[in-house]
């Protein structure tokens, strides 16, 4: 029934969208940040391994989005190279987009569940783990897995550390990535329009913040922003 009430709601869209308009869901909650809370990282690790499976074949990203960030990145890095990391990449979709679109890079997904193994170019890793070897490594990370985070300040922190001066974390964001949606399932939500100020709160002059915006073409031309993260020490 559910899968029935969203059907009908995205032609709905499709039809809005000629004038301007789309149905979605309303904070009416005060909040602007939550985390949800486990037991124990047992049972974080367990759900995300979960629905991980559950959505193998789904793909949150669109190659239109990912297209503005190939061309951001092109233009923006110097470097002959371009060395990646997309994290919660889940079936390597968004990788294996990047190289393909950008020449002579080398770009790796991670994803906590060990289906990961059964995708080009991923590997077995959860986001929060620092590796040494990937310490000031990469000229990017990519996610919209943020969501999936039990600790994002952690996160980010090790994603800063993974790339370079002067390179960049990108984040995908975008309504469903807002407070009303973070549960067991994904347990940070942050609207958008706080999330620069809790990124500056968080990392202060270590970071400047780029915001583009876009359409996601795969979720009934949803809104989407891109939280570009430069670190600047």
């Amino acid at each position: 029934m559910k899968n029935f009430f969203i059907k009908i709601k995205n032609k709905i869209n499709k039809f809005l969208f000629l004038f301007g308009y789309r149905i979605s869901k309303v904070n009416n909650t005060g909040e602007l940040v939550k985390i949800y809370k486990y037991n124990n990282y047992e049972e974080y690790k367990k759900t995300q391994v979960y629905f991980n499976k559950k959505k193998i074949d789904k793909v949150w990203a669109d190659e239109k989005t990912l297209k503005t960030i190939s061309d951001f990145l092109k233009s923006h890095i110097s470097s002959a190279n371009i060395q990646g990391l997309c994290h919660g990449s889940r079936n390597g979709f968004e990788q294996n987009f990047f190289n393909n679109e950008i020449k002579n890079s080398s770009i790796i997904g991670t994803d906590i569940s060990e289906t990961a193994i059964n995708y080009q170019n991923s590997i077995v890793h959860d986001f929060h783990d620092e590796k040494v070897e990937w310490i000031n490594n990469f000229d990017f990370v990519y996610t919209n897995s943020l969501d999936q985070s039990y600790d994002p300040k952690k996160a980010l922190n090790v994603w800063l550390n993974q790339i370079k001066k002067d390179r960049y974390i990108i984040i995908e964001h975008s309504d469903q990535h807002g407070v009303i949606s973070a549960g067991k399932m994904d347990p940070f939500g942050v609207e958008t329009i706080f999330f620069p100020y809790l990124l500056n709160e968080w990392f202060g002059h270590k970071i400047s913040i780029k915001i583009i915006k876009g359409i996601k073409v795969n979720k009934s031309n949803a809104p989407v922003f891109l939280f570009v993260v430069k670190k600047l020490i």
